[in-house]
């Protein structure tokens, strides 16, 4: 059995972290769904700008739109919107099966706008409407503006990938976004079970410190954080407001694997999938990744409900004088940032 599958089976589902429009004409997203157990599927928009500029097979779209007036971001989103809402018709037979819990596929509002609420959430909504697909998650960025903005489209029931996120703390204000906008559904009457993940950058923590800790500790530093969040994802399921919500019909928010390519060419190349094997959670995963699990033919541990060593190993990295609240703070702006200046070029 492959561990694409071995994977699945645990309960963790395996979105493939890329689109373009030749996996879709080729088949083979198509065939990553059937022999690789790939339930969903996420973008954004470094990833469309990368599959535009290498291939050709935008360019007699392109053309016409320029034709029509079309420039910039609205050029950007019809294109965007035409190979996610294609993507979505093949993962909704899965959505549909699971009752919406899977089959998933994301399409990100634009990061310039990151820092301003009242227009993230109107891009959220337009753009969920503009798809007219019922499995699409509209990604907004879990920054301070971002909150409200989420909280605010989960209550108008719009399904949500909370993006950009680092740290326990940041996970547990964008589950805190998530809660109140399913309360307020509760409230007023309307049915809680809007879609929502919430995506943890992983890999980019060690990147961060590579050069700065002493050898013993390299790679280790994104595992103990996603241990610390996937325990407070834990708790929070075990705590009487989730229960409450939970009677009422609602779904959890499910912590969500991102940027799980290995960075570092001494490491296995599965090391962050293998790290964080755990139910009632999603990987989003590069190809290279992807097809590389699907050829080994075992997995790790389950990852701990109880975060099992990471305080230990937290500890160790303060020592090395790695502050993780910091850094945390460093890694979203420079995300940020970044999403911001290749959208713009």
């Amino acid at each position: 059995m492959k561990a694409t599958q071995m994977l699945h089976d645990l309960g963790q589902s395996l979105w493939l972290d890329n689109i373009t429009r030749d996996l879709l004409d080729s088949g083979t997203l198509e065939r990553y769904i059937d022999e690789l157990s790939v339930t969903g599927l996420t973008s954004n928009p470094t990833i469309f700008d990368h599959a535009i500029k290498n291939s050709v097979s935008y360019d007699a779209a392109i053309r016409q739109k320029v034709k029509e007036g079309k420039a910039g971001e609205p050029l950007f989103f019809e294109l965007a919107l035409e190979d996610l809402t294609r993507a979505a018709d093949l993962f909704r037979p899965i959505w549909d099966k699971t009752n919406g819990v899977d089959g998933w596929v994301s399409l990100e509002v634009s990061p310039l706008l990151a820092y301003d609420t009242a227009s993230t959430l109107a891009a959220a909504r337009e753009l969920h409407a503009r798809a007219g697909r019922p499995n699409l998650l509209i990604k907004i960025p879990g920054t301070r503006e971002g909150l409200p903005a989420i909280e605010e489209a989960i209550f108008a029931g719009v399904p949500i990938n909370v993006t950009l996120l680092f740290s326990r703390e940041q996970y547990a204000a964008a589950a805190e976004a998530f809660m109140r906008g399913i309360e307020r559904r509760m409230a007023a009457g309307l049915k809680p079970n809007v879609g929502s993940v919430a995506s943890v950058f992983v890999s980019r923590w060690d990147a961060a410190v590579a050069n700065k800790v002493p050898a013993a500790l390299r790679n280790q530093l994104g595992i103990a954080i996603a241990k610390r969040t996937y325990k407070a994802a834990r708790d929070l399921l075990g705590s009487p407001r989730w229960q409450r919500a939970y009677n009422a019909g609602a779904r959890p928010q499910r912590p969500l694997w991102a940027s799980t390519g290995t960075k570092d060419p001494q490491a296995s190349d599965v090391l962050y999938v293998k790290a964080l094997a755990a139910p009632l959670t999603v990987n989003t995963m590069p190809e290279g990744t992807l097809k590389a699990l699907a050829d080994h033919g075992e997995l790790g541990a389950i990852l701990p409900a109880d975060g099992g060593d990471c305080e230990d190993v937290l500890a160790q990295f303060a020592k090395a004088g790695v502050d993780v609240d910091v850094l945390a703070a460093q890694l979203e702006v420079i995300a940020s940032k970044s999403a911001d200046l290749r959208k713009a070029s």
